[in-house]
């Protein structure tokens, strides 16, 4: 279309015009600049850059999608869509359409009052010229939650209670004969019963639990997961449906299992772990290789499909770990008693068990239900103890009661890991910051947990359990379709992301590859991160490189798992806390029985519930550490500590203290000595006047200024060097 050089230039409106035919003819596909420019037959640079500024334009005028960097696609949305509503308390509230397209603002008198996470169809509006893209919330199709949690206020005449974080425009109004006997102060769940409207803007409610006075350890832990609408109660019926299973194991039961009541079987977990859901055993086979057992409790045995136990437990998907107690996913009576794999009981297990040689070459794998008897309850500092001093003194393996089979699985471990990072595994290891708490639930020490040889010998373990078990479901012949399975998966970097990062730490002299295979990408990951170990930048490097990363969630729909580099990978070990593992065991035993595959569609709606309820999880487990993390600093006002910055943002700068990694803010009003310009780019501050710079990772002196328990918020001053 576009002459030789030196022959007619194709002009912008005939550009426009030969743009627009070419996209309506391939509505539903994505092209690239080259193939853009090959198909319009663009040859010279000028009509190039000219034909990048039309896209541009027409994705500005949403003609056109952009769907990356140099990519485009015909927009064949409506000016009407549903999606998610997101309310931010600074105002900049966003719609997320349910295509996964890029959020889009809502001005606060464009909302409707929607709540955050509230699904809602919005119309996209009139674009005014050089201004962002906007829409107008029309209808609130649900709302995300009907409860809330805060503190109550109660008047003489009126009472309303006060939520945290400004989820809502306004207090909810609660009418004092619907207090349920809260009193000024105390924290309480409320039942929405009136949502805002062009009448009133106010939301009433009724209380519909008292949780009790604001401080207290109880209450506030309770509120924690009342505001991520997660039970803080177990169901009676469920605890008493619970009672009345039988423990008891029956000849009949035990012949139809592979018995490893007389093999060497032992747990390892944290000191104060009560529910053991997974145990090791190991012994020498007639050819000479090593036989592992990995024996995972059988609790589809005892939680049928469909029952009581079966659907509370799917709807919390999870257990969940505050810092001073668990939520258990099942009833205590299952999670630490009956399916616990305790010391010295006969236990039904699903067990993953191979043959391996003595450089953990896997011979043979077949996945079994057991029955076994743990000899041994250890705690990772036993273990670790035992194995440091085997090392110092190889003689003590002889000596010290099952040293030998501990040594031989820690070694094989060790081979494993090895292994699996020389195949493309990301090596991340993060230090998790934990508290010890006294009997009142009140934080007396906090200090970082660190992968060391007897956390890795259960963790590779587990893992390979998990691969195999994946794969002998997943990996079948050409032209075969799999049977469905729940597998945990996890996508490569963003791409955009990965270079971000190149470019980032090409300034500290590091070089990145982000174009290759995965196991190239992951690698040149590796060696960046063994590089910088030690270094002023390591931990800035980390936070940035964790940044690029996808998260893990659950599917039946198998795209591999990056972190770990492996193309097969579910969830197998662990079915007392995680309810995906149920899931997978129960497909097994289906499968093992000549059963048909399941259906595909149910099992990923449950694989998507399993996902979000873990993110949930998560939410509020890092808010009851950020609660016990003010509650420890809180007598440490005016003290001062070395600390680094860990987070950047337009509002401030996050410092974690060095000693004992609590993470609190430096205000941007405290940065008073010059101007300071955020470059989110380069992950830093910097001074207009004086140049000044604060960066991620940069050592710092800080001062306490402020502990606001009831915001969960820690504030910092920076405290002069020569203090």
């Amino acid at each position: 279309m576009n002459k030789k050089k030196g022959g007619k230039r194709v002009t912008k409106k005939q550009l426009v015009e030969r743009l627009q035919t070419f996209f309506q003819e391939n509505p539903n596909e994505t092209f690239s600049f080259k193939q853009i420019f090959r198909a319009l037959r663009l040859v010279t640079h000028p009509a190039k850059m000219l034909a990048i500024d039309t896209m541009e334009e027409m994705a500005w005028d949403d003609y056109l999608s952009k769907v990356s960097e140099n990519s485009y696609r015909l927009n064949l949305k409506t000016q009407v869509q549903e999606g998610t509503f997101v309310r931010k308390a600074n105002g900049k509230n966003s719609f997320l359409p349910d295509d996964g397209g890029t959020p889009v603002f809502v001005s606060e008198r464009n909302s409707m009052y929607a709540l955050n996470g509230d699904r809602v169809k919005v119309a996209y509006m009139a674009r005014r010229e050089k201004h962002i893209k906007e829409a107008m919330v029309v209808e609130i199709l649900s709302h995300k939650r009907d409860q809330a949690v805060g503190r109550l206020r109660v008047e003489k005449d009126y009472a309303f209670l006060v939520t945290e974080g400004n989820i809502f425009v306004h207090d909810i109004f609660v009418p004092k004969k619907k207090l349920k006997g809260g009193k000024d102060g105390d924290k309480a769940v409320v039942k929405i019963t009136q949502w805002p409207s062009k009448e009133s803007k106010n939301m009433v409610g009724e209380v519909i639990d008292v949780l009790g006075k604001e401080g207290d350890n109880n209450v506030e832990m309770h509120a924690i997961l009342a505001q991520y609408g997660l039970p803080y109660k177990y169901p009676k019926a469920v605890e008493d449906a619970a009672e009345k299973i039988d423990p008891t194991i029956t000849p009949d039961e035990i012949k139809r299992r592979e018995d490893f009541r007389d093999v060497f079987t032992c747990t390892i977990d944290p000191k104060d772990a009560k529910d053991f859901d997974d145990a090791l055993s190991i012994r020498k086979t007639k050819n000479g290789l090593w036989e592992v057992g990995v024996h995972i409790a059988d609790v589809s045995h005892y939680v049928t499909e469909g029952s009581i136990i079966d659907k509370e437990a799917m709807k919390r998907a999870t257990s969940i770990y505050l810092v001073d107690r668990t939520i258990p996913m099942l009833p205590e009576r299952l999670c630490n008693f009956i399916c616990s794999l305790r010391p010295d009981e006969e236990k039904l297990a699903y067990s993953a068990i191979f043959e391996m040689d003595d450089n953990a070459n896997i011979k043979k794998f077949h996945i079994a239900h057991t029955v076994i008897k743990s000899n041994r309850r250890y705690a990772y500092e036993e273990v670790l103890d035992i194995l440091q001093q085997c090392e110092a003194k190889p003689s003590l393996r002889k000596t010290i009661e099952n040293a030998e089979m501990l040594c031989t699985l820690a070694r094989l471990s060790q081979i494993l890991r090895e292994r699996r990072f020389k195949g493309g595994a990301v090596r991340f290891d993060r230090e998790e910051l934990h508290f010890d708490i006294d009997e009142k639930g009140k934080p007396i020490r906090a200090y970082f947990k660190k992968s060391n040889q007897a956390t890795q010998l259960i963790e590779e373990f587990m893992l390979i359990a998990n691969k195999w078990v994946a794969e002998s479901v997943g990996k079948v012949k050409k032209g075969v379709k799999a049977k469905t399975l729940p597998y945990r998966i996890h996508d490569q970097p963003d791409p955009t992301k990965l270079e971000a990062l190149r470019e980032f730490v090409v300034k500290f002299g590091y070089k990145m590859k982000t174009a290759g295979t995965k196991g190239a990408i992951s690698r040149s990951l590796n060696t960046l991160m063994d590089e910088c170990q030690g270094k002023r930048e390591q931990n800035l490097i980390e936070i940035v490189a964790l940044r690029s990363m996808m998260k893990a969630k659950y599917s039946t729909h198998n795209i591999g798992h990056y972190g770990l580099a492996f193309e097969y990978y579910t969830h197998f070990t662990s079915p007392i806390r995680r309810y995906p593992d149920t899931m997978v065991h129960r497909l097994l035993t289906r499968y093992q029985d000549g059963g048909r595959s399941a259906s595909q569609d149910k099992y990923e709606e449950l694989c998507e519930h399993c996902s979000d309820m873990e993110q949930v999880a998560q939410q509020a487990e890092r808010d009851s550490i950020k609660y016990k993390m003010v509650e420890f600093m809180a007598d440490k006002l005016g003290q001062c500590f070395d600390a680094h910055i860990s987070g950047i943002q337009s509002y401030g700068i996050y410092c974690e203290i060095d000693e004992n990694h609590c993470e609190g803010m430096v205000p941007m009003r405290d940065l008073d000595d010059d101007y300071y310009d955020f470059d989110e780019k380069n992950y830093c501050l910097v001074g207009r006047r004086h140049h000044h710079k604060y960066q991620l990772g940069d050592a710092v002196r800080i001062k306490v200024a402020r502990a606001n328990i009831e915001k969960r918020q820690l504030d910092f001053t920076l405290a002069d060097n020569d203090e």
